[in-house]
């Protein structure tokens, strides 16, 4: 049996300098991918595109991670801009709350991590706080702290201990979106994780940065989850190329 195609999201910066080049680029840390394999996936990219196309892009892979980033636009959850929040980032915005949606939509396994977290509340309505202190200890450099588990939740039952996670964040989550539970909180009552609780969808979001991690549990789970969709799931056909 192949391994699982995940996809992960990545986002363009417009100047990044390859050799005499200047591009724009669509990119994601290598921990993303890395983490991915680790846990006995394959990884794919998954630049942005027009939101159309979101549930056609889901149906050529078995699940979804929903990668880290800037600040979800606030006019998302229909805040008004704190003063803290980052310069919105329209396109990506667009293009994963897209995706996510066709992930709900289609069933298909999803891992949303930290911003992808946040953009996974956003998506079912939820809202998030515009600024904590905290979680950023020096711009650039991951924190860790400890998460305690909700015992009876899904992510409980993948990890039963409080947990040490390398952290990178100044926003978190409020109000949850429509049919999510908190899973894991932090010390000090951040939430740290959510996830539906639904036993025949897989939809998990962790606002730490497990790819900066060893721990391949919660990524395991989704490759898991992924497999038994790609079991379920027919495989879309491709249209036989003209001349």
């Amino acid at each position: 049996m192949p391994r699982p195609l995940i996809g992960i999201t990545t986002y363009v910066e417009e100047s990044t300098r390859y050799g005499v080049w200047d591009l724009a680029t669509s990119l994601v840390p290598s921990g993303y991918y890395e983490l991915v394999q680790a846990a006995g996936g394959t990884a794919v990219l998954l630049p942005p595109d027009e939101p159309s196309r979101a549930g056609e892009v889901l149906s050529r892979v078995d699940g979804l991670v929903v990668a880290g980033g800037p600040d979800v636009d606030p006019v998302r959850y229909g805040a008004a801009r704190d003063p803290r929040t980052g310069a919105p980032a329209t396109v990506r915005d667009t293009w994963e709350l897209a995706l996510i949606g066709a992930a709900l939509a289609s069933g298909a396994p999803l891992l949303g991590i930290c911003r992808g977290m946040q953009a996974l509340n956003v998506a079912l309505g939820g809202t998030l706080i515009q600024h904590i202190d905290g979680h950023v200890h020096t711009p650039g450099v991951t924190s860790w702290h400890p998460v305690r588990p909700v015992a009876g939740t899904r992510y409980a039952a993948l990890v039963p201990e409080e947990a040490e996670v390398p952290t990178y964040h100044h926003q978190a989550v409020d109000r949850l979106g429509e049919g999510l539970v908190v899973s894991a909180h932090a010390l000090d009552g951040t939430v740290e994780a959510i996830e539906l609780p639904d036993p025949d969808r897989w939809v998990v979001g962790v606002q730490w940065h497990p790819e900066r991690d060893k721990d391949t549990r919660v990524m395991a789970a989704l490759i898991d989850a992924a497999a038994e969709f790609n079991l379920t799931t027919p495989t879309p056909s491709l249209a036989p190329a003209t001349l």
